[in-house]
């Protein structure tokens, strides 16, 4: 126990769970395949058509979607680009989205088949 008497325990300055989730995906490099993900999931809460959705593919800035339904993919069609503005907007409210990835950033164009 004697030896245990000089040792001092200091604090350091404490780092919220938000912070600490963030180094992390940063330092595994998981940050793309989260962002594509995430891309992914506000699709199907923005846009309605995640019963309809066959694929999904991201690749520089284009989110290209098949549906299965052409009345469905006629719909969106003439609203591509409010749907754009839609999940950015959602993406931006995303905890677990890092907008300064390089590789997977925002959309900025929706390709529908």
């Amino acid at each position: 126990m004697a030896e245990f008497d000089n040792i001092r325990f200091t604090r350091k300055e404490a780092i919220g769970m938000e912070e600490i989730v963030s180094r992390y995906i940063k330092s595994m490099k998981l940050a793309a395949g989260l962002n594509t993900h995430r891309i992914y999931d506000a699709w199907d809460a923005c846009s309605g058509a995640a019963p309809f959705t066959l694929k999904r593919f991201f690749r520089s800035g284009k989110l290209y979607i098949t549906l299965s339904s052409s009345v469905v993919r006629n719909q969106l069609y003439f609203q591509r680009d409010l749907l754009v503005e839609k999940i950015n907007a959602h993406l931006s409210g995303d905890p677990l989205f890092t907008p300064d990835n390089r590789t997977v950033n925002f959309v900025q164009e929706i390709v529908l088949k």
